[in-house]
């Protein structure tokens, strides 16, 4: 049985999305050209500024990508989980990163050079395919969170990134789905674009309404993730007047 070789899971290969058309052989062909790399909490994956050299690939941990605005403050643009991928809009163009990828916790991550990944891709069409699709669903993540307050409803900004972290760190529990939330409170804030204190009214609010359960801090419970997602696709806000 193919096992990833940092963290012991077995075909953990197969759990990224990049690769999970792809049989044991050919993933233990894979295996053999990566490169495995540890980073510490609050290490630089990637730095903006510089060219990727190859795709990263998270095997355990979460990452933050960012860029710093004109003030020189963090405006951060995207939470990497297990089994994400890092720089693949960068594999078949010479330029520089445009933002910064920071671990937000201990990450172990498997690197593939340029090279090595177009060598991949030649050989194994079909990732060139979820690749296609999962540099169009990340688009539509980031011109989601780009939209104003005023052309998207408040709750809908934070329901759609609540589903996004029900999709990536969800686990099933004995009342909902519990998320152990990679952001703080100002981090999902700063994530989303609005003042913390926002956000914070608009969870006291959802948690009233009996659409989330905060644990602590750092884990909430959805319990009723059809209306978090009925909230997410409600485009008018009507608190912005």
């Amino acid at each position: 049985m193919l096992k990833c070789m940092e963290c012991g899971d077995e075909s953990c290969l197969k759990k990224v999305p990049l690769f999970s058309s792809l049989g044991d052989d050919e993933l233990e062909k894979l295996a053999h050209r990566m490169t495995f790399k540890n980073y510490d909490k609050g290490q630089d994956i990637l730095s903006q500024g510089k060219a990727p050299g190859g795709i990263t690939i998270i095997c355990r941990g979460r990452a933050k990508a960012y860029r710093l605005t004109a003030n020189g403050t963090e405006k951060i643009l995207y939470i990497f989980a297990r089994h994400d991928y890092i720089g693949e809009q960068y594999l078949f163009v010479n330029k520089a990163a445009a933002y910064t990828v920071t671990a937000l916790q201990n990450v172990s991550a498997a690197f593939f050079s340029t090279k090595q990944f177009r060598e991949i891709l030649n050989l194994y069409p079909a990732i060139s395919l979820r690749l296609i699709e999962e540099l169009g669903r990340r688009t539509i993540s980031l011109e989601n969170i780009l939209q104003t307050g005023g052309m998207r409803k408040t709750e809908a900004r934070i329901a759609a990134m609540l589903s996004d972290f029900v999709r990536k760190y969800g686990v099933f529990g004995k009342d909902g789905i519990e998320i152990s939330l990679p952001l703080s409170r100002e981090g999902m804030a700063n994530y989303l674009g609005m003042a913390r204190e926002t956000l914070s009214r608009k969870l006291s609010a959802f948690e009233k309404e009996g659409v989330i359960r905060s644990l602590s801090n750092k884990k909430i419970v959805i319990l009723r993730p059809d209306i978090l997602r009925k909230s997410a696709e409600d485009e008018t806000d009507a608190y912005s007047r």
